[in-house]
């Protein structure tokens, strides 16, 4: 019988129609490595699912493809437990190694000759799988091999793991692989970190744990994570050898890795490792070494393990690639926060595949520990670090003339401005808010997609802005329509592309208020924490009287956060730079998610197991909307613990530390009631 609450069927075909052709184009990218339609159209199909559910709550399962958007913040990340402990592999170097493996191997076969599959060993971090009548039911780390986190919500969000398993038998099973990141996604996070004077991340595989500990699901789904299968278990099909499941996972809508051989003797294994350390350069992802395993299953299983290693795998390891060269100078660069790092100008030299004439040198303390001078013969190195890094300096190569480096006391601007090193600080900084250095980072900051996003002003622009003295400060680009002529006068600016730029500033004074304090690039003060002071604060005008205690008592505002924002709000000049924008029209003003009361302030509250009348963000926005801070863990600064229905761990530790705990009704109690508070 049709009810009023069904969705129209078109609606609900729809709903099908474009899931089977997401899922087909998923497979063909992540899978078959053969996409058909641009990123844009894919997107467009996301999208018109998205709103099509949004409008038919009825049509949403959990494996729908809409689900990979990111829900709502986590909590904290809950301990499992592994059914099958995940173990680490033990490593080798060399030939000798890896022919004393094949030896304990066949000892341990007692004669049995065994046949291996050599896969490639991708450097991120190992995740299990659990899928239960075919959905992926959970996500988790490997940990201490035992007992790992749950990261479930963090890794629906990844593209390359189905959410439902594609096969007509297996319905559960445990599956496992490695989490990773392209080297191109790596460049292009680190190009945006340094175009806004944010701190760089190392290699992809750091990034890849830091993205997985991330507790806002929608900021892992932005860093575009990769996964690819190497392992299963299940008792739906009889398995029988390692090298047939990778064909059976591969076959389920799994990616796998691309390059894997079955070998029968050493020499066939080392033909595969000398083949792989060259290549490995050409991979659009990091690889650290290649994983040897016995083929069968059932061999596997007579060898065991040892401690927290299987006797029937190993890993050999790549050394990382290096190459020496001359150094020729020590440069200078100045970052949008003022950070001012030495630089490695090298005589270029060809490593791993890429020519190298330059490299960070990170700070003063650097180049010191290595024992750098100017003139010196030195190491550089590409390993899992994607950046190239001088690693060390060939001392008995050193020429006479070899010159000592220490910081100029002066920036390397055309105003010289004084630079100096805070106590207990390894970085110096320029001060000088007239540096043009600074100033191109920042109006460049200020004017990005994820900021302002200013359409028409990009680097060019703002260097020949720069350069023609039309901007000198952020507040100059919305005075820009009073210098039209100006514009028209320089070099590649025409009417229409004048037109663009101003529409783009226009629109720009849209942009709600946490964009806009984004966009100032206050230090520590990214996206994230951009939108928490945005729904705390409510205005610009809190934040300009916001003491170190009220920015504290937000939840994730530490001393630091806390000290950085004060500091900016009562510099005159960024006081000045506010009121500009301000009567320029910006949004200085947020109505979402306002704290209401300060009943709270000083107070941090911790919720543990589960709640059953409200959510545990709802419990923690209720917390933050009246001045208070949720917490995930509990210490001795812990005010209150909140215990719902089979708390755990949280519990125990509030008793031995003497905090409070509380019911779920008590503290609806104090919420409801803020006197009994």
């Amino acid at each position: 019988m049709f009810s009023l609450f069904d969705p129209p069927s078109d609606a609900a075909d729809r709903v099908l129609e474009l899931r089977r052709q997401i899922l087909h184009h998923d497979r063909l990218y992540y899978v078959e490595a053969q996409p058909e339609i641009s990123d844009r159209e894919y997107d467009l199909l996301l999208d018109e699912l998205i709103r099509l559910e949004r409008e038919h709550p009825d049509l949403v399962t959990p494996d729908s493809p809409s689900m990979r958007v990111g829900g709502a913040p986590i909590g904290s990340f809950e301990t499992v437990t592994h059914a099958v402990p995940m173990l680490s592999l033990a490593n080798t170097y060399s030939r000798e190694e890896v022919e004393d493996f094949d030896r304990r191997v066949r000892q341990g076969l007692e004669g049995a000759v065994p046949r291996y599959v050599c896969e490639l060993k991708y450097d991120g971090v190992a995740m299990s799988l659990t899928y239960e009548n075919g959905l992926l039911v959970q996500a988790a780390t490997r940990g201490d091999g035992q007992t790992g986190d749950n990261v479930t919500a963090n890794v629906k969000t990844i593209r390359a793991v189905p959410l439902g398993l594609d096969h007509p038998t297996i319905r559960s099973a445990t599956i496992r692989g490695e989490v990773f990141m392209l080297t191109e996604t790596f460049l292009e996070i680190n190009r945006l970190a340094e175009s806004k004077g944010e701190k760089t991340f190392a290699n992809p595989r750091n990034l890849t744990a830091g993205t997985l500990k991330q507790k806002d699901p929608k900021a892992v789904a932005k860093r575009r994570l990769e996964f690819v299968a190497y392992w299963m278990e299940t008792q739906d099909v009889a398995l029988e050898a390692h090298s047939s499941n990778l064909r059976l996972l591969h076959g389920m809508g799994l990616p796998t890795s691309p390059a894997t051989a079955i070998c029968e003797t050493v020499d066939e294994i080392l033909a595969f490792l000398a083949e792989w350390d060259e290549r490995r350069f050409d991979l659009p992802f990091q690889i650290d070494g290649v994983v040897i395993k016995v083929d069968s299953l059932r061999q596997q299983s007579e060898l065991g393990s040892v401690a927290r290693s299987p006797r029937w795998a190993i890993a050999y390891k790549y050394e990382a690639k290096k190459a020496q060269t001359i150094l020729e100078d020590i440069t200078l660069q100045v970052g949008r926060t003022g950070v001012v790092t030495p630089v490695a100008e090298l005589r270029p030299t060809l490593l791993a595949g890429s020519t190298i004439s330059r490299a960070t040198l990170h700070n003063e303390d650097y180049v010191h520990e290595l024992d750098l001078r100017i003139g010196d013969t030195v190491v550089i190195e590409k390993g899992g670090d994607v950046i190239p890094k001088v690693s060390a300096a060939i001392t008995e190569l050193r020429p006479a003339d070899a010159q000592m480096w220490h910081m100029p006391p002066t920036c390397p601007c055309p105003r010289h401005s004084h630079i100096h090193r805070p106590e207990g600080n390894a970085q110096w900084f320029c001060n000088d808010a007239q540096c043009p250095w600074q100033l191109r980072r920042t109006l460049e900051h200020f004017a990005s997609r994820d900021a302002m996003d200013i359409d028409g002003l990009g680097e060019k622009a703002i260097e020949q802005f720069i350069d023609a003295g039309l901007l000198t400060s952020i507040a100059d680009i919305y005075r820009l329509d009073q210098r039209t002529q100006d514009i028209l006068a320089l070099d590649r600016w025409a009417p229409k592309s004048l037109q663009k730029l101003l529409d783009g500033i226009n629109a720009s004074k849209q942009q709600p208020f946490e964009r806009v304090l984004f966009a100032l690039g206050i230090r520590f003060v990214g996206e994230g924490v951009a939108k928490i002071l945005a729904r705390n604060f409510r205005s610009i005008d809190a934040l300009l009287s916001a003491t170190q205690e009220q920015l504290t008592a937000v939840n994730e505002i530490g001393d630091a956060i806390a000290e950085s924002v004060i500091a900016y709000m009562t510099e005159h000049d960024n006081r000045e730079l506010i009121a500009s924008l301000r009567s320029a029209g910006l949004q200085m003003e947020s109505h979402e998610n306002v704290v209401t009361s300060s009943e709270f302030a000083g107070k941090t509250f911790v919720f543990t197991g589960e709640l059953t009348r409200m959510t545990r963000r709802e419990a923690e926005e209720s917390v933050e909307q009246r001045g208070g801070k949720a917490s995930g863990s509990v210490s001795k600064k812990t005010s209150y613990v909140v215990a719902g229905q089979a708390a755990g761990s949280k519990l125990e530790k509030a008793r031995s530390l003497g905090v409070a705990v509380i019911s779920e009704d008590e503290f609806l109690a104090m919420i409801t009631n803020p006197s009994s508070s």
